[in-house]
């Protein structure tokens, strides 16, 4: 029998700020202190920024701070402590927890993936399937593979789209035809016009789909190391403006460059109703959408008369 998904709720998106930790300890402190946080609001559902894990890079050798690719496989050395330190809070407190994305070794090639862990300490991943140029040219961060919807118990669905990922329709399409309700987007944006682009495909991907969006920012001014020097952002939910929902598609925002959780109530009644019958219905029309979609037709202006 297919479980009845809940009709809330609570999540959780981090405005996380980067810091300098003198051991694995203050890390460890820090990130415990933060989910410790949010459980103390009853969030269900925590997300944290993409990239957010680079500030262990802060406890290799100094030489290491600003030097990008051999970093990479410095930072394998914090793995099994980062995810072990992950299941752990997830059990501990019974909440899903999205952790801060960082370059993992997948074969010969270093991915930017995002672990996902269930309350049972269970663990699944998502790993960026787009690289900005930074990542490309610079860091050598390759593309992962495969999208993965990840399911609570109750059977509500979400995706994880990071940062980059967010800004291509499809890919959010088909979490949403996977049944994701929400789409997570952890970000890293070292300008506001970034954060914008981020912020401007999260409310998209949200209308397209009629599904809420919640973006979690990093938030960094580190000169002591080049990976995450500067980042900006605020954390959002939002939703396709339509039937009880907001008219300006933002159910709710942190300050600008303020560290902090976004502690949000999701209705998801409210989606599956717009879905349904709203003014508009995009999910709906989504085939319609593609498939009356054809080559673009060239109509010249200048000179004679068009029919």
């Amino acid at each position: 029998m297919t479980p009845t998904p809940p009709h809330t709720v609570r999540i959780a998106a981090a405005a996380y700020p980067v810091d300098l930790h003198a051991d694995w300890a203050a890390y460890e402190a820090k990130v415990t202190a933060w989910v410790a946080e949010a459980v103390g609001q009853g969030a269900q559902l925590l997300v944290f920024p993409e990239y957010a894990a680079l500030e262990l890079i802060g406890l290799l050798p100094p030489e290491l701070h600003h030097d990008i690719v051999p970093m990479r496989p410095a930072l394998q050395a914090f793995l099994p402590e980062f995810l072990a330190l992950h299941a752990r809070l997830a059990r501990t407190h019974g909440v899903t927890l999205v952790a801060g994305s960082l370059p993992v070794l997948h074969g010969d090639e270093f991915v930017n993936r995002a672990y996902v862990f269930g309350p049972g300490g269970t663990r699944g991943h998502q790993d960026k399937l787009l690289m900005t140029r930074f990542e490309d040219e610079e860091w050598s961060v390759s593309p992962g593979a495969g999208l993965r919807v990840f399911e609570l118990s109750g059977g509500l669905r979400f995706g994880v789209a990071i940062c980059y990922d967010s800004e291509f329709p499809h890919l959010a399409r088909a979490l949403a035809e996977g049944g994701a309700e929400l789409l997570l987007v952890p970000s890293f944006t070292g300008a506001r016009a970034g954060y914008t682009r981020v912020k401007v495909g999260s409310m998209a991907r949200a209308l397209e789909n009629q599904l809420y969006a919640v973006h979690a920012p990093l938030l960094a001014d580190a000169s002591w190391t080049y990976a995450v020097e500067q980042a900006v952002g605020q954390a959002g939910v939002y939703a396709p403006a339509d039937n009880g929902l907001p008219d300006t598609g933002v159910v709710a925002q942190g300050e600008w460059n303020t560290p902090g959780w976004l502690i949000q109530d999701l209705d998801l009644t409210l989606i599956r109703q717009v879905r349904a019958d709203g003014h508009v219905l995009n999910w709906r029309d989504r085939h319609a959408g593609q498939e009356r979609v054809t080559p673009a037709e060239v109509v010249p202006l200048a000179g004679g008369v068009h029919a």
